[in-house]
């Protein structure tokens, strides 16, 4: 059956060449999809329109956000997930952040240089994650937001010194401190014997400047202190040691998948994927497309690790990181 688009919609189409930003281009698309007649013949049209949509809009969320001046009290969330960076004066946090993303946090040899939240953006292959660098604590003083930007992220790196034989001591005494203010940490799955009004976060140990004289031996008592608690990395964001490790390990917090659209006839969008919650299936991929679809939704052919190629799967299918996915309605 034609699709039968009428002039009205091939006008509108010339203003895709002059928008630029992801905002522009939603806005024509929207538009487009409100002017394309709705029948059989129109129906690739429309599922490539709202597979854009949906694309840019991802886009969006994951552009990088800017440091605010002064004290914040929230940084607004993007990319696939949010991370706050904890640590003590000196512990190398903010080179940390500026080696595992394109910003330039201002780095010092001096304590207390952070001032404020600090958000950044790590590309981790096909995607962004936000990390957040923050003040430094001590067993003294702790910035009154700081617990509230931890109860409403993702999870937490602690950044320890390995050039100072005191990291076991500090780290007891920052997580007691955060323990006053109802902050739990566990390392993979949350405890059974939950307290009540507790935020349970997830923690990864960093153990920085690992090039340092007595790295080794204080990083020999880090791990006697831990007896594998929590997952503890060993890195230098002097010499870039131990990042690409970093890196996955804070993927791996995230507990996401990453899912490509394939529209049916189409090319695969191996661009700005997906991203979904482990566990998640064919009809949370179609709702994260559009909301017709998830309706709509007969079934989906999927290309992946575990499955044979183009294999026909139903609704309720479990979905892997890196699947492919065609969605038939």
């Amino acid at each position: 059956m034609p699709a039968n688009l009428p002039p009205q919609y091939f006008e509108t189409e010339k203003k895709l060449k002059a928008a630029t930003t992801p905002e522009e281009k939603i806005n024509v698309l929207e538009e487009l999809l409100s002017i394309i007649p709705k029948h059989k013949g129109t129906e690739k049209i429309q599922a490539q329109l709202k597979t854009k949509i949906a694309k840019l809009k991802s886009e969006a969320k994951k552009k990088p956000t800017t440091a605010h001046q002064g004290p914040t009290h929230g940084i607004k969330r993007s990319g696939a997930g949010q991370l706050i960076f904890i640590g003590l004066p000196n512990s190398g946090k903010s080179l940390l952040i500026k080696a595992l993303t394109n910003a330039d946090p201002q780095v010092s040899d001096y304590p207390y240089t952070t001032t404020s939240a600090y958000p950044a953006m790590m590309k981790f292959e096909d995607i962004q994650i936000q990390l957040i660098d923050t003040p430094p604590l001590s067993p003294d003083y702790m910035e009154i937001w700081i617990p509230e930007i931890i109860k409403i992220s993702d999870g937490v790196l602690f950044i320890l010194d390995l050039s100072t034989s005191n990291s076991v001591p500090l780290l007891e005494s920052i997580i007691h401190k955060l323990g006053e203010n109802k902050i739990g940490f566990y390392p993979k799955i949350p405890p059974e014997d939950k307290i009540n009004h507790f935020f349970y976060k997830k923690a990864v140990i960093v153990a920085n400047k690992n090039d340092t004289a007595n790295a080794e031996t204080n990083l020999n008592l880090l791990n006697d202190f831990l007896k594998s608690k929590f997952p503890l990395i060993s890195v230098s964001a002097k010499t870039g040691d131990g990042l690409t490790e970093l890196k996955k390990s804070i993927f791996l917090m995230l507990e996401i998948i990453r899912v490509y659209s394939k529209i049916p006839g189409g090319k695969t969008e191996l661009e700005n994927p997906f991203t979904l919650k482990k566990g998640s299936t064919v009809l949370d991929m179609a709702r994260a497309v559009h909301k017709d679809f998830s309706l709509k939704l007969k079934f989906a052919r999927i290309w992946g690790k575990n499955t044979y190629q183009g294999q026909k799967v139903k609704r309720d299918h479990i979905l892997e990181d890196e699947d492919i996915i065609e969605l038939h309605i």
